[in-house]
C-alpha cells in the first residue's frame, strides 16, 4: 500500500505536536515517560522530533496520559493554523 504524501501543514503539525510532548516532559527523561505509556523511547523520539508526524491514536492518548496533558489541549494546539483546505478535507 502505498501512503499519501503529508502535506507541508501535517508535517508541521506533527513538530508542533512533537514540540508540545516536550515540553510537557520537562525534567522527566525520554525513557521514564515512554515506559510509563508504554511505548518505545524511539517511538517517542521519533515523535518528539517529528520524524513520525502522525502516530497511532492509542500512541497519543498514551502519551497524553503519561504526561497528564488533556487531549483537548493537544488538538486545540496542534489545530491552530489549520489552512482552510486542511479544514474542509478534516471535516
Amino acid at each position: 500500500m502505498v501512503r499519501t504524501p503529508l502535506t507541508r501543514w501535517e508535517r508541521q503539525r506533527g513538530e508542533r505536536f512533537g514540540a508540545l510532548l516536550r515540553e510537557a516532559r520537562g525534567g522527566r527523561s525520554m525513557v521514564d515517560v515512554a515506559a510509563a505509556a508504554g511505548v518505545s523511547a524511539e517511538t517517542l523520539r521519533k515523535i518528539e522530533t517529528g520524524r513520525a508526524p502522525t502516530p497511532a491514536f492509542f500512541t497519543v492518548v498514551a502519551l497524553a496520559t503519561a504526561l497528564g496533558v488533556s487531549l483537548d489541549d493537544l488538538v486545540a494546539a496542534c489545530a491552530r493554523d489549520m489552512p482552510e483546505e486542511e479544514q474542509t478535507l478534516s471535516a
